[in-house]
């Protein structure tokens, strides 16, 4: 299912294919009730899980989490060890929820990064799930979108000093084939929760042309209620792709 990033124009009403979400929150949530933040990306973990079934029964073909970030390593360190372990224990057990309801997972990111236990953990549970042929889930860890360009950018150039690679052939589509998921849809809509409205250097190439949804709830509140109203909130937007209504009615007439 090879793709550039998608430039077809999309009347109102269509479902996502590609929902990308940066699950912020998780902190604040936990401060507002004196808890520390530990609690709060555990509570957040059933959030997860609510987005992963609602996207599956909604039709979503590719769900990506943003989990962790390259520059959270710079939280502090009992947070970032908290982190590491909530993330060994999701994949040593609702990997095994996820093969039985046939999704396919796939952690993206510098995972060199990673311990050796958690390297491992990640390879197991890419390989256990690579047949599945349900929604594929996307957890992005230590992942970056200006390091995920840089990646490509290296790789293109490596092509170019082997002799593969023509400079005078570079455009959007080879450097997109360099870039993270680019056999997989690009993102439809990308959801941030918590309040805040930026993307955080999340999947900056992939998301050139995605719809915007901020939600004002915490990432452990955001259920299925609030995840709702983002699907809802898509299928009432136009997508156009630099073309104008006429030339979309027109398209859409012609299928």
């Amino acid at each position: 299912m090879s793709t550039s990033i998608d430039d077809k124009g999309a009347a109102a009403g269509c479902a996502p294919r590609h929902v990308a979400i940066i699950m912020d929150g998780n902190n604040r949530w936990a401060k507002s009730r004196l808890m520390p933040g530990i609690a709060g990306h555990k509570a957040g973990v059933d959030a997860v899980k609510s987005v992963v079934e609602v996207s599956a029964r909604a039709g979503v073909e590719v769900l990506t989490l943003f989990a962790f970030s390259s520059e959270n390593w710079r939280r502090p360190a009992i947070e970032v060890n908290a982190l590491m372990q909530l993330f060994t224990i999701a994949l040593e057990r609702e990997v095994k929820r996820l093969h039985r309801n046939k999704l396919r997972l796939l952690v993206m990111g510098d995972k060199s990064g990673f311990s050796a236990r958690i390297q491992k953990l990640i390879a197991d549970a890419e390989a256990l799930t690579a047949n599945n042929t349900g929604m594929t889930v996307v957890i992005a860890a230590n992942y970056g979108g200006q390091w995920d360009i840089a990646q490509a950018c290296r790789k293109v150039a490596e092509e170019v000093q082997a002799g593969r690679l023509d400079p005078a052939d570079i455009n959007e589509q080879v450097l997109h084939q360099y870039t993270w998921l680019s056999d997989l849809p690009a993102p439809d809509l990308m959801i941030r929760t918590g309040g805040e409205q930026r993307i955080s250097n999340f999947m900056l190439w992939q998301c050139a042309y995605s719809e915007l949804y901020f939600s004002p709830a915490f990432w452990p509140d955001f259920k299925e209620a609030e995840y709702r109203k983002a699907l809802d909130s898509f299928a009432n937007r136009t997508r156009r792709f630099g073309r104008t209504d006429d030339q979309l009615k027109e398209a859409t007439a012609s299928v």
